[in-house]
């Protein structure tokens, strides 16, 4: 069966970027086991998303034959990423820390993903009910500490947010690597390794 795979890149660093080579290894993976796929990148460090503003947000809350060419224009990268979202069946996510947290490009990039009415919704009793599902995500996680575990555990803001995120809007089975440690001594040397060959696709 043909899988569709959405590779949303958010390390400026180009190839040198250590979440892009975790993100690469693990469609590497997928492909190994599932020879029949498509996979599609979405570049953030390349082409970003605006930051909401005003006239983002109106545009969501008017009706297409009410748009402005102003407010056209703006939804229009919205609804194309949302798209490709709804088209993927399996997401890798790069993460790099930032600052204990991911790159404001991905959350620029999410902030559009996350519309009322089109990705999710809240129900009568008002809990959440996110209409992506049936996907699969992979969060490939970069840092030059350690946050998997040990004292600085309790300062990772990437991999919690980015579950609940992608739970809220509907993705629930999601599998997070990680390569850390890359600026510690007696970690550095075999950290990418390391991280690399944790990845097993299940």
């Amino acid at each position: 069966m043909l899988k569709k795979i959405l590779h949303i890149i958010t390390s400026p660093q180009g190839e040198a970027s250590i979440s892009r080579q975790l993100g690469n290894t693990i469609i590497e993976k997928i492909q190994a086991k599932y020879p029949n796929n498509i996979v599609k990148e979405r570049d953030l460090a390349k082409e970003a998303f605006p930051h909401l503003d005003g006239l983002q947000i109106g545009s969501w809350f008017t009706s297409a034959e009410n748009r402005t060419p102003e407010q056209a224009k703006a939804i229009k990268i919205s609804d194309e990423a949302i798209e490709e979202m709804q088209e993927a069946d399996i997401y890798v996510f790069g993460a790099p820390f930032y600052n204990f947290a991911i790159p404001s490009t991905l959350k620029a990039y999410l902030d559009h993903i996350a519309r009322p009415g089109i990705t999710f919704r809240y129900k009568e009793d008002g809990t959440p009910e996110g209409f992506l599902k049936n996907k699969k995500a992979y969060i490939a996680i970069a840092s030059s500490g350690v946050y998997s575990e040990g004292n600085f555990q309790s300062f990772d803001f990437v991999s919690p947010y980015l579950k609940f995120i992608l739970g809220f809007l509907g993705i629930t089975d999601i599998t997070t690597f990680r390569i850390e440690g890359q600026r510690i001594a007696g970690l550095q040397e075999t950290a990418l390794q390391k991280g690399l060959e944790s990845v097993v696709i299940d």
